[in-house]
């Protein structure tokens, strides 16, 4: 189902005024692509973007036209490790949320 501009708009105005807000939607995004939902975690990924620096914005900064982002980003996109890795880089340069990752033993 197709995200209206009303949902987007909410979720942007959150994400501009709560930092804990757009620290967990960068962490569900991120989460999502390392526990191999990769369709959930360019979803998220894409929300992220259009609520913080918007894909003109990332454009510029990684020399990639906004449309091939908004395509690596979209239902069908598959990015490069490179463009996925490089997004990221910028999206916690740019937005201020900075990610870590730790290792952590499942007992079954």
């Amino acid at each position: 189902m197709a995200l209206t501009r009303d949902f987007k708009a909410t979720v942007r105005a959150r994400a501009e005024r709560d930092l804990a807000f757009r620290q967990a939607l960068f962490q569900e995004a991120v989460q999502c692509l390392l526990e191999g939902d990769t369709d959930g975690g360019r979803s998220v990924l894409r929300d992220y973007i259009n609520a913080t620096i918007g894909f003109d914005a990332l454009a510029e900064t990684t020399k990639t036209p906004p449309k091939s982002l908004m395509r690596m980003f979209g239902p069908k996109g598959n990015p490069t490790a490179d463009n996925l890795f490089g997004v990221i880089g910028v999206l916690q340069e740019k937005t201020g949320v900075h990610l870590e990752v730790r290792a952590q033993a499942v007992v079954a």
